[in-house]
């Protein structure tokens, strides 16, 4: 759904932000920044070391999660260059050398493509009449993240909730997402709410989240952050599902992007959200889930998750070097 295009100070030269191109009707995209986007898109592009990488570690989690009778799903979030790059005027991109498509080829004949969703073709279908991510912003709308959860309970065989969108609460609003506010004034638009009603409730919290949420900073609680939800509802699927993922999953619903962990902890009768890339395969063993899911940014897929990864140490690196 499209509700408005963002909102520019026409007094303002209309040049991009060092790391943020101006589009077509006032779509913004993150091109720089410390993971330079737009590099990742060229000529060498993501370097195929990484991709080898990748279909290593891929092929790792999916065996050792099979052994362990555990369902295994991996997705990157696309940078919105790859999926609205027809609305990115004169800049010069081959959308084909997405990193996200570059590793899905790598995948050919591999055993982790069994786990693999691709998120490019479904949201490319839809991106031509749908607003899928938010215009001032590099995440997704609500329809966005339903698209990518609907996705995910393909490749799990789960069947997905049709009620959410039936569900949601709240007004459009206006709002100045992550590349909106690089601007001086901000760019804007009205946003259509994110938020809906659930039966599922929050009932742990990491101290790092529990330590930002006390200084009214909750969502900024990001690497390191742990939450479970459990919904009581007899339209939940029974089985409980472990989410490692980053922003576009986050612990908490967001009023103006779509997220995954809300959708999920709507659908799963236990849902646990750890932010990282990487897989705590203690945490899996104490657990014992029927679903593991990771999710990646694919800017961020140039950082190569490592080995050893325990949460309780990530969170408590996080919590000392970001609060007071």
């Amino acid at each position: 759904m499209s509700l408005a295009a963002p909102t520019l100070d026409q007094t303002c030269p209309a040049r991009a932000h060092p790391d943020v191109h101006v589009g077509e009707d006032g779509w913004l995209f993150l091109t720089g920044g410390t993971n330079a986007v737009l590099a990742q898109y060229g000529q060498p592009g993501f370097a195929r070391s990484k991709l080898w990488r990748w279909r290593r570690i891929l092929e790792a989690r999916t065996f050792r999660l099979a052994r362990l009778g555990i369902r295994y799903a991996h997705l990157v979030a696309p940078e919105k260059l790859a999926i609205y790059h027809h609305t990115a005027g004169d800049l010069a991109i081959d959308p084909d050398r997405s990193p996200g498509l570059r590793l899905e080829r790598w995948l050919s004949l591999s055993l982790g493509r069994r786990a693999w969703i691709d998120l490019v073709r479904p949201f490319r279908a839809r991106a031509r009449g749908d607003d899928l991510y938010r215009r001032t912003d590099s995440h997704w709308s609500f329809e966005g993240g339903l698209l990518a959860y609907r996705e995910i309970c393909a490749r799990l065989g789960v069947a997905p909730r049709d009620d959410i969108a039936a569900r949601r609460t709240g007004a459009a609003m206006e709002f100045s997402g992550d590349l909106g506010t690089k601007f001086t004034p901000h760019r804007t638009e009205l946003a259509e709410t994110c938020l809906f009603e659930s039966a599922a409730q929050r009932v742990y919290a990491n101290e790092l989240v529990t330590t930002f949420e006390a200084m009214g900073r909750g969502r900024d609680a990001h690497i390191g952050a742990h939450v479970i939800f459990r919904n009581p509802s007899p339209r939940a699927d029974p089985r409980r599902l472990v989410l490692f993922g980053d922003s576009y999953a986050h612990h908490t619903p967001n009023s103006c992007t779509g997220t995954l962990t809300p959708l999920l902890a709507d659908t799963f009768a236990e849902v646990h959200m750890l932010w990282s890339t990487s897989i705590d395969w203690s945490y899996v063993a104490r657990v014992r889930p029927d679903f593991v899911v990771s999710q990646i940014a694919e800017r961020f897929m140039v950082d190569v998750p490592q080995t050893g990864f325990n949460i309780e140490k990530l969170a408590a690196l996080a919590l000392a070097r970001k609060t007071p």
